[in-house]
């Protein structure tokens, strides 16, 4: 049955590149991908396989039934593109301004897309059910996968399985972590309201400049100071805003930030901290505040059991040459969300191109995976969706 999978797999390869291409041509911003669902739901009617779209929004869930009792699975797959200008010189370029597959979520849906297809004609010897869920939006939060589990796709599934092209890891690379994997994911805005004047009487202002700069750096003090060493967390302030003509001291000044981190309670003790910061340090300035902190993604945390199932049955992909533990991603992924309500695990496929030392990082204008990782992506999700059945 392996044998046959990967030798179906490879048949379709060139497809898979072309609907690949195609949708890297054709982006789509997170809740804005009308085109791409109709574009996926499109591929799985004219196969004959069932399928739904709408769920959970812009999402897209499809079936196959094998012929023989067994568990029922879910693969899944984002289709999201990011505000990025494409600035590769390839064919298969970016055809929409400001707008790219900068992630690789191109690449994970040509993945899934020709993997049903494969999964679908060899289904009258396959065991269980299989869900293939192509989800909106994992970009931008909320994201998609909340409201496709609201609106019913993991209804009746025991296990799933996601994996991520990952451009920084060499082709042939499979990583996995038992555990948290990747973080969890936060997002802060700080408006700082002080009194503006003229820039040669500051002895008559509230800095509203200054104010935002000590706190940038007094922030910096929870991660290094305040949590524990042995936990991860990150703080990073990536918008400081106050524009004013050159001879103005600002009234108001915008920060906007993220925090990144792996343990509930140091997620929870990080907010209260700021919170605490922000009030001292406009305290001793005169200034007032107002400061909003909005919980992202959850941290991924993979299953134990699931994981390990992964990490076994990856060595018989022959193009698979390194299996090997991953560090901690501070990325966000809410894949999160799916594994909070179901066993199973999420894993990297290495996609560096050919002779990209080092390369280009994921959301890079220029951006790009090696296509060959689509395949042995592929292979190690089917054989994963086929060996669970026979998996204690």
């Amino acid at each position: 049955m392996i044998n046959q999978l990967f030798t179906k797999l490879e048949g379709y390869y060139d497809e898979m590149v072309s609907l690949r291409r195609f949708m890297h041509q054709h982006p789509e911003l997170s809740f804005q991908e009308y085109n791409t669902a109709q574009y996926i739901k499109a591929y799985y009617e004219n196969l004959g396989i069932e399928v739904k779209g709408n769920v959970g929004g812009n999402g897209v869930v499809a079936k196959v039934y094998g012929k023989k009792p067994g568990k029922t699975v879910a693969l899944r797959a984002d289709f999201d593109a990011l505000p990025i200008h494409d600035e590769k010189d390839v064919p298969y370029k970016s055809l929409v301004p400001g707008v790219m597959h900068a992630c690789g979520h191109d690449g994970h849906t040509a993945t899934l897309l020709v993997l049903a297809k494969v999964l679908d004609e060899l289904k009258d010897e396959l065991e269980g059910n299989y869900v293939f869920i192509h989800q909106h939006a994992e970009e931008f939060a909320p994201g998609g996968a909340i409201t496709m589990i609201e609106d019913g796709c993991l209804d009746g599934v025991d296990v799933i399985f996601g994996t991520h092209l990952w451009a920084s890891e060499a082709t042939g690379t499979i990583q996995y972590r038992t555990g948290p994997i990747m973080a969890a994911a936060d997002r802060f805005e700080i408006d700082i309201q002080g009194k503006g004047g003229h820039g040669a009487q500051p002895h008559k202002t509230k800095d509203a400049i200054v104010t935002a700069s000590q706190l940038v750096l007094n922030l910096q003090q929870i991660v290094s100071r305040k949590v524990n060493p042995v936990e991860s967390a990150v703080v990073t302030v990536g918008t400081f805003m106050s524009e004013n003509a050159f001879n103005v001291i600002a009234d108001k000044a915008k920060l906007v930030g993220t925090v990144r981190t792996f343990n509930d309670d140091v997620r929870q003790y990080i907010e209260e901290e700021m919170e605490r910061i922000i009030k001292g340090t406009c305290y001793l300035s005169d200034s007032t505040y107002t400061f909003l902190y909005e919980r992202g993604y959850p941290a991924v945390v993979n299953h134990a059991k699931e994981t390990e199932f992964l990490v076994s049955l990856a060595k018989e992909v022959p193009e698979v040459l390194t299996i090997e533990e991953s560090e901690p991603q501070m990325g966000g992924e809410d894949f999160a969300y799916y594994l909070k309500k179901i066993p199973g695990t999420f894993f990297f496929t290495g996609a560096k191109p050919p002779g990209a030392e080092p390369g280009y990082p994921h959301h890079h204008p220029k951006f790009d995976i090696d296509e060959n990782a689509m395949l042995i992506a592929a292979k190690t999700l089917g054989t994963a969706a086929i060996r669970i059945h026979q998996a204690d």
